[in-house]
């Protein structure tokens, strides 16, 4: 396993073999697109995020691993209801303002649709956040760890790992080698159900950025060894992230290489994906992970090896499936109006003030009667709920029958 690593060279985000490649399809305009990057990252003020997140209320907290300052991650929306991520710092993780706005400018020029876009930052007083897009279905995490109607597919684990090596290796073209802290959670899900890498994570956590924020049983070798992160760092964490996805579970490397040595690939597997991929292919993407995770950072493979092998397990009658239907229609999440997601909610005093707004008038004995009927289903269901607790089913299915 060691021998065709060695091969690799001291860095694994370089090339070490002639493979011709289809152009990105994941770069937009990255010739041309300097100038235009460098005029849409912007400055926003305390006051407008604040307003954003109600006053960064707990409960716009979606930082899915529990995490406290300073990885806190908030969701917002701006007076133009365009919903947005924010990432709060410490108050003392970057003391010079110049410096956190250097590196999110030049985090903010990145432009890929494998990644969440950052919109901009604030540095104000002693207040440093980030702006993102928000990507509103969840996090790989919760799709692994915590799903409720139904697990990931294969063939959509395979899309997620690689879209993700395809946005590391765009960084990398970019000149942004190191990606702090690769986990779970930092692959989102947009509103067709596409897999995104956070642009946060990019972003050192301090200036120093000596911090790593999970588990020690996660980290790289080398950061326990010096405190520091390399290039090589970023693989062994992807290999982490491949164990996830094959078994469903955050398992310490350690413990899955034992597995792995003594061939029980059954009992890794995920019993979710039973009779979904073939030996070969599982064996495939355990070895992947295996490589990635050498104790010898040079012994690991690059982003170009691993691109290539995860391309050969894509099927490809499933390539141009949408993510959403990969995922499970239940899961997709359209990108909706202000009225579009009143309408959803059912929440009727909204959507009456958003028509009063733009002067539409109806006729008020349809409108009262409309009222009135969506008043007389409510009841019923609340009367079908006292049925079922009283475990009275056929008055309840009655009930609910008229509510429907």
């Amino acid at each position: 396993m060691g021998g065709r690593g060695s091969k690799i060279g001291t860095c694994c985000w370089e090339s070490s073999h002639k493979t011709t490649l289809p152009e990105a399809p994941h770069v937009e305009n990255e010739e041309n697109c300097e100038e235009t990057d460098l005029l849409s990252f912007r400055e926003y003020t305390l006051e407008q995020l604040k307003i954003a997140t109600s006053g960064f209320a707990l409960e716009n907290v979606v930082s899915g691993d529990g995490e406290m300052p300073p990885n806190v991650v908030y969701k917002g929306k701006l007076e133009n209801h365009q919903k947005i991520a924010i990432k709060r710092f410490s108050r003392f993780a970057w003391p010079d303002p110049r410096q956190f706005l250097e590196e999110a400018r030049s985090i903010g020029h990145l432009r890929s649709n494998r990644m969440a876009t950052l919109f901009g930052c604030c540095c104000e007083g002693g207040e440093r956040l980030l702006v993102s897009e928000f990507m509103p279905n969840g996090t790989l995490a919760k799709h692994l760890f915590h799903w409720e109607t139904q697990p990931m597919g294969w063939e959509m684990r395979l899309r997620v790992v690689l879209h993700l090596t395809e946005a590391l290796d765009y960084c990398c073209n970019r000149g942004r080698t190191l990606y702090h802290d690769l986990n779970a959670y930092r692959v989102l899900f947009d509103e067709e159900c596409n897999p995104r890498l956070s642009t946060f994570g990019l972003m050192k956590n301090s200036m120093d950025g000596n911090s790593y924020s999970t588990n020690l049983a996660f980290a790289p070798p080398e950061y326990i060894r010096t405190g520091r992160t390399t290039a090589e760092s970023v693989i062994y964490s992807f290999g982490i992230l491949l164990l996830d996805i094959f078994t469903g579970k955050h398992i310490p490397p350690s413990h899955a290489l034992d597995l792995i040595r003594d061939r029980k690939l059954q009992t890794l597997a995920d019993s979710c994906l039973k009779g979904q991929f073939s030996d070969s292919d599982g064996a495939e993407l355990v070895r992947l992970a295996s490589r990635c995770l050498q104790y010898e950072a040079r012994e690991r493979p690059n982003l170009k090896y691993l691109i290539d092998a995860l391309t050969t397990l894509q099927k490809d009658k499933d390539a141009e499936v949408p993510s959403h239907v990969l995922m499970g229609r239940g899961t997709f999440v359209s990108a909706l109006s202000p009225f579009g997601e009143a309408c959803l909610r059912k929440d009727l005093n909204a959507m009456l003030e958003m028509l009063d707004k733009i002067g539409y008038k109806d006729d008020e004995s349809v409108s009262f009667l409309w009222t009135d009927e969506m008043q007389e289903a409510v009841e019923s269901k609340k009367k079908g709920d006292i049925a079922f607790r009283q475990k009275d089913l056929k008055e309840a299915i009655e009930f609910y029958t008229q509510s429907l």
